[in-house]
């Protein structure tokens, strides 16, 4: 029947495309990888994924968790975890994650000098990419999160390829330019068979800190739409804070810094 050749026809396609596609090979000593991404940069995704991964510790003290940094252009994890420095090198050559509030942490800040840019051809950041994936002795890990850089771009189908990847968080602003990106985002992992966890909504309102007065700056509820057309969870809504900010940019994020804080 004409049903059974064009199902036929899929499955060979479908046997020639997974030639070209590299094996899933998990991380030694992680157990869950958690992706946090966004489709556009300056949204708030590095901030998200160092809160969440200090939250999963601090939620569980029985968890090791880890942090990758594979924002190649633009490591930002250095500056927020308050590390500086280079990382040792294990007797097989495995570079050692500095550590600190008890997250290990892996990061192309810790290889370059801190004001040097990165001025690389797309083969040499996925060298560096599967450097920091596969040349990390992450000892024993419940979870790693990895920062990823914002875009739907080599990097991202690398990593979502390269390993297997428990899930991925989506971070953006309710802004409409941000959310046409967002949505290319999680479209992207469902494409590469990376369950989406959900959408976080970020800098979502300001509140004045004198008056109280509430401006949706950025508009409201955008990201809670497109929840809804993706059918995905809605799994944090997160103030435009001035605390948030600036305990990142000291190296003490909100959640290790003020935990009973509304924020």
């Amino acid at each position: 029947s004409s049903s059974s050749g064009d199902e036929a026809l899929r499955d060979k396609r479908a046997r020639i495309l997974s030639r070209g596609l590299p094996k899933q090979k998990p991380i030694e000593g992680v157990k869950q990888v958690v992706v946090v991404a966004s489709g556009k940069g300056g949204v708030g995704k590095s901030t998200t994924a160092v809160n969440i991964a200090l939250a999963l510790a601090a939620n569980d003290s029985t968890k090791e968790v880890g942090l990758l940094d594979a924002d190649i252009y633009g490591p930002s994890i250095p500056k927020m975890m308050n590390l500086k420095g280079n990382p040792e090198l294990t007797p097989k050559n495995l570079m050692r994650p500095l550590k600190n509030y008890g997250i290990a942490c892996m990061s192309m800040g810790f290889l370059i000098e801190e004001t040097a840019p990165v001025v690389w051809r797309g083969l040499m950041v996925m060298s560096a990419v599967e450097k920091l994936l596969r040349q990390v002795d992450w000892g024993k890990l419940d979870y790693l999160v990895i920062d990823m850089p914002p875009g739907t771009g080599d990097v991202q189908l690398s990593v979502s390829q390269n390993i297997p990847i428990a899930g991925a968080v989506i971070v953006s602003t309710p802004q409409d330019v941000a959310l046409l990106d967002a949505h290319k985002g999680a479209e992207m992992f469902r494409k590469v068979h990376v369950p989406v966890l959900g959408l976080v909504q970020n800098m979502s309102v300001f509140q004045c800190p004198k008056c109280k007065h509430e401006t949706h700056i950025f508009g409201a509820d955008g990201v809670r739409d497109l929840a809804k057309t993706l059918g995905l969870d809605i799994l944090g809504d997160v103030p435009l804070h001035v605390n948030i900010r600036e305990t990142c940019d000291l190296g003490q994020p909100v959640v290790i810094s003020q935990p009973q804080s509304d924020a």
